[in-house]
């Protein structure tokens, strides 16, 4: 087994296979996708340790600290360290004192499988969070979801060589990818790229999220909590997160696929031509 980066946590591993087809079996070596235990640590005290790909690192932490409540604003995470440890990656954040004080009492330990969605909540009362307010007049084409959908392949840089990861990117109403970010969790994935929207000063409400997964309501609850109107999913919604977006007032999609897809929520953000 070998590392394709020289870094101490490459994203991708090269490993010995054989391969099996018509013709009998042969020895190659394939590309497969690194997950890394990644603690993410607020002011000296751990709050979480999650399974992610260890790429775009800084992305995850903000948007991680986000999604989940932690912090209300970028400028409330003062610093990020990234430490390589023996055992995995440790994210030292540095809060605000007055939101570090805000969180610390009702902190959650996680132990985090790849991607975990409610790993750590203790009751059921913990378990489902009210979903934010999704706010704004977005209008998306029909034919935006699918240009975008058809062009993701081409930006799934880890995918292509690994087969191995979900993508989460983010499109202009024109369908015109702009940033997308992979993790082998799908979560971690959204995380990121909320980060890396909130980072590079990108008002989400401005265009539309696609996720290479089904949509959970753990997703819709992130997606609503970045202010994004419109969530789109190539695969099926859960019926909680079909509930969820409704009474967020967000538009979810799912089955974006080919030339069609299904709405389960706010429709009248999407512009249909043939309507």
């Amino acid at each position: 087994m070998t590392a394709e980066e020289g870094d101490d946590f490459p994203a991708l591993l090269r490993v010995p296979a054989r391969r099996f087809g018509p013709q009998g079996g042969r020895g190659v070596e394939d590309s497969v996708v690194e997950e890394v235990p990644v603690a993410l640590v607020y002011n000296g005290i751990s709050h979480a340790v999650m399974l992610a790909t260890p790429t775009d690192l800084e992305d995850f932490a903000l948007g991680f600290s986000l999604s989940e409540g932690l912090i209300a604003s970028p400028a409330e995470l003062l610093e990020v360290e990234i430490n390589a440890t023996p055992l995995g990656i440790e994210l030292q954040l540095r809060v605000t004192a007055e939101r570090f004080q805000g969180f610390k009492a009702t902190r959650r330990q996680l132990a985090g499988r790849t991607g975990c969605g409610l790993c750590g909540r203790e009751s059921l009362e913990q378990a489902i969070l009210a979903v934010p307010q999704v706010a704004g007049t977005l209008a998306v084409p029909a034919g935006a979801l699918t240009r975008a959908i058809a062009a993701l392949p081409e930006v799934q840089g880890l995918h292509r060589q690994s087969g191995g990861v979900h993508a989460a990117a983010w499109a202009g109403i024109d369908g015109e990818i702009h940033l997308v970010r992979e993790d082998v969790g799908r979560h971690n994935a959204l995380d990121k790229l909320v980060g890396a929207l909130r980072r590079q000063r990108i008002d989400p409400a401005a265009g539309f999220v696609l996720i290479t997964s089904r949509a959970s309501h753990e997703l819709v609850h992130k997606a609503a909590s970045a202010g994004i109107q419109l969530l789109a999913a190539v695969s099926a919604p859960t019926g909680m997160a079909v509930r969820n977006a409704e009474a967020a007032g967000m538009t979810l999609v799912g089955w974006l696929r080919g030339s069609g897809f299904s709405v389960y929520s706010r429709v009248d953000r999407i512009t249909d031509p043939a309507a």
